[in-house]
């Protein structure tokens, strides 16, 4: 079995991984990690410490409901999670890694116009 890398636990909570298919399992917050383990294999776990998370990036959509969250580690990339509380896993995250470390990713319509306007660079450049 997986040993955790918490002395205490904050919050423990249903979550979901995102990566090719979904995996459900546990998300525990604690005072040294964010720790994921999976429902059918407690040797399928992610632990990522505090001091490697690089920054964490919610979707906010309609302004108030957050459907997913990403952790982008300093070294490792990045992981999609989403939790039975979003906003209460972020709150905790939050406390632990500072508030200028948790933005806001880009919606659908920033995207879309980051794009055209790279379109447009690219015209004006050849013209």
């Amino acid at each position: 079995m997986a040993q955790s890398r918490n002395t205490t636990v904050e919050l423990t909570v249903p979550a979901t991984f995102f990566v090719g298919l979904s995996t459900y399992g546990t998300m525990m917050l604690g005072d040294k990690a964010l720790e994921f383990y999976n429902d059918r294999n407690p040797e399928d776990y992610i632990q990522i410490p505090w001091d490697q998370i690089d920054y964490v990036s919610a979707s906010v959509v309609l302004g108030r409901i957050i459907p997913r969250f990403a952790v982008f580690t300093k070294e490792n990339g990045h992981f999609s999670f989403s939790t039975r509380d979003n906003k209460a896993t972020l709150r905790v995250v939050r406390d632990h890694i500072g508030n200028e470390k948790v933005v806001r990713s880009v919606d659908f319509l920033g995207v879309v116009k980051a794009g055209l306007v790279g379109i447009w660079h690219r015209i004006t450049r050849r013209g």
